[in-house]
C-alpha cells in the first residue's frame, strides 16, 4: 500500500538520507520539542552539508536548485525530521529581502553566514494589531542623520529570543497603509532592543516565539534594505515563494505519519481481523494518500509556474499552501486516531507532528487570506475599485 504513491525522487535525496543517518533528525526534532531551544549545532551542520539556501543562487552561497527540486529536498527533510528539519533548511528563504535588497557589505556580513548556518536572521513583521493585515503595522522608523531610530513592538516573532539579527519592517512617522514602510537589517544586540519571552506554544516550541521591543533603537542607515518607503512591496514576492515551499514541508511531515499508519493497520488486529480490513479505517487512509499525492502535484505545478514567471503563480502557491495544511492536519489526525491511545501519547511522533503543522494555517498567510487571494485571481476587482 505504501508503494502505491512513491516518494518524490531527486539526486539530493541520497544526501539527505546520509545526513539523517549521521544526525538522527527524528530524535533531534523530539528533543527540541521537549526542551525548547534553537538547535544551533544542527543548523550549523546543515549549513556545512549545504542543506540551507537550497534555492539560493550559488553566487550568494546557496545551492542554486530550481524551486521544484528545492521542494523535493524540503519534503524529504520534513519526512525524516518534521518541521524542525524542514524549516531550518528554509531559514535563508525567510531572509530573501536581505539577500536581494541589502548592500553588499550587509549581505556579506549576515546573509552568507546565514546560509552557512553560522548566524540566524529572523523576520519581524507582525505586531499586536498587524497580523494578516501587515500594512497596519505601527512601529516607527524615523531618519535622523546617518541612522534610523526605531520605536514600537513586534509580537509573535519566531526566534525572538535566539536571532542574531532580524529583518524589521517599520514606517516613517505620519504615514499610513502600504506607503511609508521600510525594511531594515537590525542586529539584535543593539542598545534599545529588549526581547520578551512568550508564554509557550502548542507546537514548534524550538522557535521560542516572543516579542521584541524597540525603544529608541538606532540602526545605521546602511542597514536599510532597498528603498525607503517601499518596503511593503518586498514582502509579497517573498511570501509567495515561502508558501509553495512550506506546502512541501507540511506534505512531507504528513506523509511520514501516513506511511507509518499504513504499516500499523496492516499488522494490527482487533476482534480477529486486521484494521486494514475495516472500511472505517482503510477508506480514510486511501483518501489521505490520494489527497497527499494530489496536493503534492499541485504544489510542484505551482512552484514550476512561479519559477517560469507565469501569470497566476501567486494564487497557485496560495491554494497549494492552504490545501497542504488541510490535508496534512487531517492525515496526521487519522494517524493519531488509528493508533489509538498510543497515537494520542508522546511515545509516538504523531501528536507532535500535528501540533507543529497546526501553525501552518496561521503563519505566512492565514488559510482564509490565501483563499481570498485566490478568489481575486478568479474574479479580479474592476480597476476603479483597486486601492
Amino acid at each position: 500500500m505504501s508503494d502505491l504513491w512513491p516518494l518524490p525522487s531527486d539526486p539530493i535525496v541520497d544526501e539527505i538520507a546520509a545526513f539523517d543517518g549521521a544526525h538522527d533528525l527524528a530524535r533531534r526534532s523530539r528533543e527540541v520539542d521537549r526542551a525548547p531551544a534553537f538547535p544551533r549545532s544542527l543548523f550549523r551542520a546543515m549549513g556545512d552539508a549545504r542543506l540551507l539556501g537550497l534555492t539560493e543562487p550559488t553566487e550568494r552561497g546557496g545551492r542554486g536548485l530550481p524551486l521544484t527540486r528545492g521542494a523535493v529536498a524540503l519534503f524529504h527533510l520534513a519526512y525524516r525530521g518534521g518541521t524542525v528539519a524542514g524549516k531550518l533548511s528554509l531559514q535563508p528563504e525567510f531572509a530573501m529581502v536581505l539577500a536581494e535588497r541589502g548592500r553588499r557589505e550587509v549581505v556579506d556580513a549576515w546573509f552568507r553566514p546565514l546560509v552557512r548556518g553560522e548566524r540566524l536572521v529572523a523576520n519581524q513583521i507582525t505586531e499586536a494589531t498587524a497580523g494578516s493585515d501587515a500594512a497596519a503595522l505601527a512601529l516607527t522608523a524615523e531618519r535622523r542623520g546617518d541612522e534610523y531610530v526605531l520605536n514600537g513592538t513586534k509580537t509573535e516573532i519566531a526566534s525572538a529570543l535566539d536571532a542574531d539579527a532580524a529583518i524589521v519592517y517599520g514606517r516613517a512617522p505620519g504615514t499610513a497603509g502600504h506607503r511609508g514602510i521600510s525594511a531594515f537589517l537590525v542586529p539584535q544586540d543593539l542598545p534599545g532592543i529588549r526581547r520578551v519571552p512568550g508564554e509557550g506554544d502548542l507546537g514548534e516550541r524550538w522557535q521560542r516565539r516572543g516579542s521584541v521591543v524597540y525603544e529608541d533603537a538606532r540602526v545605521p542607515a546602511s542597514h536599510l534594505l532597498g528603498e525607503e518607503g517601499v518596503g511593503f512591496s518586498y514582502v509579497v514576492p517573498e511570501l509567495v515563494r515561502e508558501r509553495g515551499l512550506l506546502a512541501a514541508i507540511y506534505l512531507g511531515v504528513a506523509r511520514a505519519s501516513w506511511d507509518e499508519t499504513v504499516r500499523f493497520v496492516g499488522d494490527r488486529s482487533t476482534f480477529g481481523r486486521r484494521l486494514a480490513e475495516r472500511q472505517g479505517v482503510a477508506f480514510p487512509l486511501v483518501e489521505d494518500g490520494a489527497q497527499l499525492e494530489a496536493v503534492w502535484l499541485l504544489t510542484v505545478q505551482a512552484l514550476a509556474s512561479l519559477g517560469s514567471g507565469a501569470a497566476g503563480s501567486e494564487a497557485r502557491t496560495a491554494v497549494a499552501k492552504a490545501m497542504a495544511c488541510d490535508v496534512a492536519l487531517r492525515t496526521i489526525d487519522h494517524a493519531i486516531q488509528f493508533h489509538g491511545g498510543r497515537g494520542y501519547g508522546a511515545s509516538l511522533p504523531h501528536e507532535q507532528r500535528w501540533r507543529d503543522v497546526r501553525s501552518g494555517p496561521i503563519a505566512h498567510g492565514a488559510s482564509e487570506v490565501l483563499r481570498w487571494a485566490a478568489t481575486r485571481q478568479l474574479w479580479p476587482r474592476p480597476r476603479a475599485e483597486n486601492p
